[in-house]
Formats: C-alpha cells, structure tokens, sequence
C-alpha cells in the first residue's frame, strides 16, 4: 500500500513548490525574517531579539511541514524526519546568521558556503547515526527552491534589461559555456561535473549550478566542490577587477559589464559594481540579470540534451531512447520551474508580485542554504577535496580565466 503512494522526488517538489506559491498568493506570507548585523550590540538588537526569533520559528513551522508532506509523498519513515529536519534547520539558520555578518556579505560570500561548511565539520567530526544521513532530503530541499525560482525569471524583466544587456549575455553564455565544456572534455573531468562547471562559470554561479545538478540528477558531493570553487574565486575577482579596470582607465559602462558579466555571485557583483561608482553598478547589474533570466533556458535545454544522450539506450545509434524514455527520465522540477515563471509573468498581477516577493526568495534562499547543510553533513572531506578534486579546479580556473577575457572584449565593443 505504501509502494503505492509513494511519489517520484520530482513530482513531489512540483506538488510542494506548487503549493508554498499557491498559499503565498493564497495571502500566506511569511515575515521576513532578519539577520544583518555589524556588531554583538547590533546582533542581539536585531537578529535575537524576541520578534525576530518568532519569526524564524514560524519559518521552521511552515518548512517544516512542507518537508513532512514531502517525506510523507517520498515514502519516508516520518519518526527520522522529525528528529532530523529541526537539527538541519537549527545549522542553517546559524550559517543565515554568520551570512549576515556586515563585513561577510561584503566579499559576497553567500549563506551557502557556511551552511556547506558548517555541515562538513559537523559530519567529519562527529560520528552520525546511519538513520539520519538517510533521513536528509537533499535534492527534494534543492528543487523546491529551484521551484520557487522560477518566480523571480519574469519575462517582461527581461525586455527592461535592455537590448546591449541581453546582447552581452547571450554571447557570454553561449561563448563561455562551449569552451569551458571543451576545456572539461581536454582534461577528461566527468560528464556531470563538467556540466555544472560549464553552467556556472558561463549563467550565473550559486544559482546555475544548482540548476544544472537538478537537471542532470548529478551527484551532490560534486555539486558542493563546484559551488565551493565559485564563492571562493568570486572574492578576489570581486576586489581585483575594478582595481584593473581603474588602473587602464575603463568607462564605467565597460567595466560594469565586465563585472556583470563574469563574476559569477549576485552580491560580489554588486559590492564590486558599487566599488567604481553608480553607472557601473547599474550595467553591472541589468547584464547580471541578463544572465540570470537565460537560467530557465539553459535548466531546460540541458534536461533534454542529457535525458536524451545520457540514457543507456543513446549510446545505440539504431537505438535511440523513444520519447516515452525521454519522458520518464526528465526532470519534472523543470516543469514547475517553468510554470512558475509563465505563472508570475502572465496571470499574476505585478502588484501581487511585489507583495510577496521578498517572502518567496526569502523562502527559495532557505531551501537552497538547507541543502547544502545536508550535504555538508553526508559528504566527507576526502571525497570533496581530494586528489580527484584538482582537475575540475584546473579545468573551473581556465575557463573563468577566458571568460574575464571574452568578456571585457564583448564589453568594449558594445559599450
């Protein structure tokens, strides 16, 4: 009976998505809670004050039953879950915290990397019980928040980035993404590893990597060593580039665009942007949009040219997988991710939009941080940087290397 309705992972993060952006339009809309501070005066003032934390725990109450329901949907022993989920969610919030440090979010380091670090020490340094690694929901934690991304990829955002903008984002995309998959293929780093490398160095960092790995159904371990190398490189290219750009004497529309269109995180952006002054933060920030909006495409394409060559019958070329296969090996996030997209582009007012927009990415961000805190927690050093590890490195630094390049060339030529 339970065989029976049990659901596929995919299906029950389209249920579950579906369901937060429902309730949130519905008008259940969660504070936001806060986290930024500077200092120990400021971090007891704003984030542990009274109001703050009864928002965080309303957080926990809604996540937590949205992952019950999930677990439930998975066929999952619920006695784990519930043992589990407040202890991973504890973690995150504590990583939330670090994050909103004034100094940390200046270098643009996001919630991610310390909740990933965070779960390392914890789970290479104390010895976790076997029933609870497999109570962590890694991948339904990772596309419910791709899901609700899909909200903030608007359509008509896209027509105000302007036409220079979207120009410079698809020909960094298209340009950077074949050569960091042809540097990949040369140094025989593997398929779904060189995938996320490619999609992250070329779309948008954190984000497109994520997306990629759901895509692809790649493993999480590779997934973390991919975003580690892309928080960590985004810090010294974030300080450096606009020192270069201000030793040659760079227009400021040039080095806005070369500053949106390889540093690889949002917030590194747009410290760096704010470092040279308001115009380039302004074109730094419509050409990294730019590149964001592609992400729902790319998610897309990928799914189809992995489901479609990757299967075992696609090494046959008399026996190519049917569209039945096809069908079954996709990954249905995608349909929600999508849907979510057209649903806030087309049907829902711009009003209500920007109502609750705050508390879906507030949301979206979460699940993502709750993730990496589960695979920091299953992963073991070793396999995450080990000798296996230093190919993709070398492979992740020439092409972002090439892409600092190609694209202060796209910028000096359409700016």
């Amino acid at each position: 009976m339970s065989s029976k309705l049990t659901l596929h992972e995919d299906w029950a993060v389209v249920i579950l998505g579906s369901l937060i952006i429902l309730l949130s339009i519905g008008g259940l809309i969660l504070s936001v809670p806060v986290f930024n501070w500077s200092n120990s005066e400021q971090l007891f003032a704003n984030v542990l004050k009274a109001g703050n934390l009864a928002s965080i725990g309303i957080q926990f109450l809604f996540v937590f039953v949205i992952a019950a329901i999930g677990a439930l949907l998975m066929g999952k022993p619920l006695k784990n879950f519930l043992v589990m989920f407040p202890v991973v969610y504890v973690l995150t919030i504590f990583a939330l915290i670090i994050a909103g440090n004034k100094q940390i979010k200046y270098y643009g380091l996001e919630a991610v990397i310390f909740s990933l670090a965070i779960g390392l020490v914890i789970g290479n340094f104390f010895k976790l019980p076997d029933w609870f690694k497999s109570a962590l929901s890694t991948e339904l934690y990772v596309k419910i928040g791709l899901v609700l991304l899909g909200t903030s990829v608007i359509f008509s955002d896209i027509l105000k980035a302007g036409s220079l903008g979207l120009i410079q984002a698809l020909l960094v995309v298209t340009s950077v993404w074949y050569f960091a998959f042809w540097v990949c293929k040369k140094l025989k780093v593997d398929d779904e590893i060189a995938m996320m490398i490619s999609s992250a160095v070329s779309i948008c960092g954190v984000s497109a990597a994520i997306a990629t790995a759901g895509a692809i159904k790649g493993d999480s371990k590779k997934l973390s060593y991919v975003i580690s190398m892309v928080l960590i490189t985004a810090v010294p290219m974030m300080i450096f580039m606009p020192m270069i750009a201000h030793y040659f004497h760079f227009k400021e529309e040039v080095t806005g665009a070369w500053l949106g269109g390889s540093i690889d995180t949002t917030g590194a952006v747009v410290a760096s942007g704010s470092l040279v002054g308001d115009v380039a933060l302004k074109i730094s920030t419509i050409v990294k949009f730019s590149q964001n909006v592609l992400l729902g495409l790319a998610a897309f394409a990928i799914s189809i040219y992995w489901t479609y060559t990757k299967h075992p019958a696609g090494s046959d070329p008399d026996k190519k997988p049917t569209l039945k296969v096809i069908w079954e090996r996709f990954p249905k996030f995608v349909l929600g991710f999508i849907g979510a997209s057209l649903l806030f582009s087309f049907f829902v007012s711009a009003e209500t939009g920007a109502h609750i927009k705050d508390s879906l990415k507030n949301l979206q961000g979460l699940w993502f941080a709750l993730a990496f805190t589960s695979i920091g927690l299953e992963t073991n050093f070793k396999e995450l940087f080990g000798e296996n590890s230093k190919k993709p490195l070398y492979a992740f630094l020439i092409a972002q290397t090439f892409n600092i390049f190609i694209t202060l060339a796209i910028a000096f030529i359409l700016f």
